[in-house]
């Protein structure tokens, strides 16, 4: 069976899933980004729609959110797992895992149902329904309520776009997809307003936000002729300028721009919650020379090809060496390829 086949058969199990239950959850990884917020409001909003009794769950340790996500409507948030769980479908939305996620506490679900678009996740589900040719998960969100035949209303429309544009760096990453354009398109349509989407989410910035942005830039050290580029953002740091931690989002990108730079790294010490005081590390791919998956995955995180993160308890040293090691393995030419090269 051809894997297109398989996950049209897999789509149309999740289409009866959403008809045939009444009672939902939904869930989505830690330290929720743009993606997981869109699609779990888009999938409550499908839900809702159709008359479903849906519940939202972000874990107390997630919260608050990243000013910058204020535009998402979480009126009716749970932060503790519902009394008649076992009696629910449990929704987990972006999730590669939930080994290590907060959202493990929802595994006594009736259904587990695993909606995602990572190539590294786990298949962790009762029904696993994982598209990695998805631009985002909000899109295979989109894709189930146009198989279910429900329009999206404004805010939710605006959910995943914000999801979309979110994941694909505004449709400037390689996962960028005609039907990418085309979702955009149809949202739009919907009652999107894209000029205040983008203003609220990349010009409203926060002073505490700019000073970390400009002390992380002062801290860029680089390795390997540049191809590692890494800044490291203590819990000091966070005080010295009056910066909240969700402020260190968006940093990764502008050092991943830097010149010459194959893998980028943003390190930063986690100031709360069950791991405080581990370092939280963010990887960027420039090209697909390095897959940034592999290496969160030895570390007991994962992602895409080209944006992944894991958490660990290495000291700073232990980790540098970690990564430059990482990388290395990966940009050295097999055994195979050397000959190749040899006899050409």
């Amino acid at each position: 069976m051809s894997t297109e086949h398989s996950l049209e058969l897999t789509r149309e199990l999740v289409l009866e899933r959403i008809r045939d239950d009444s009672r939902f959850v939904l869930a989505t990884h830690e330290n929720p980004d743009g993606d997981a917020l869109g699609s779990l409001v888009g999938l409550h909003g499908l839900l809702s729609a159709l008359g479903k009794d849906s519940e939202m769950f972000i874990a107390p340790e997630d919260l608050p959110l990243p000013d910058e996500y204020s535009l998402f409507g979480l009126d009716g948030l749970i932060e503790s797992p519902p009394a008649d769980i076992a009696e629910r479908t449990v929704v987990f939305l972006d999730c590669g895992n939930i080994d290590r996620n907060s959202a493990s506490v929802l595994r006594d679900g009736r259904h587990l149902l695993n909606i995602d678009h990572h190539h590294d996740n786990t298949r962790f589900g009762t029904l696993d329904y994982v598209v990695p040719g998805a631009s985002c998960t909000a899109e295979i969100i989109w894709d189930l309520m146009a198989g279910l035949d429900v329009r999206p209303a404004p805010d939710v429309a605006q959910a995943l776009y914000i999801g979309l544009i979110t994941d694909t760096g505004r449709f400037m990453y390689e996962n960028t997809s005609p039907r990418a354009h085309a979702m955009a398109g149809e949202l739009i349509e919907a009652g999107v307003d894209v000029s205040a989407v983008y203003h609220h989410l990349y010009e409203d910035m926060p002073p505490g936000k700019l000073a970390l942005l400009a002390l992380a830039l002062t801290q860029v050290q680089r390795f390997d002729s540049g191809e590692l580029t890494l800044s490291v953002l203590s819990a000091a740091d966070f005080a010295r300028v009056g910066a909240e931690e969700s402020h260190s989002e968006g940093i990764i990108d502008q050092l991943r721009a830097l010149r010459g730079t194959k893998v980028a790294a943003l390190v930063r010490e986690v100031q709360s919650g069950a791991r405080k005081g581990q370092h939280k590390v963010s990887l960027r791919a420039t090209d697909d020379d390095i897959d940034v998956s592999v290496i969160a995955r030895a570390q007991g995180g994962g992602g895409h090809r080209r944006a992944a993160g894991f958490s660990t308890e290495l000291a700073l040293g232990e980790l540098v060496t970690f990564l430059r090691g990482s990388i290395a393995a990966q940009m050295q030419p097999t055994a195979d390829e050397r000959a190749a090269a040899t006899l050409a």
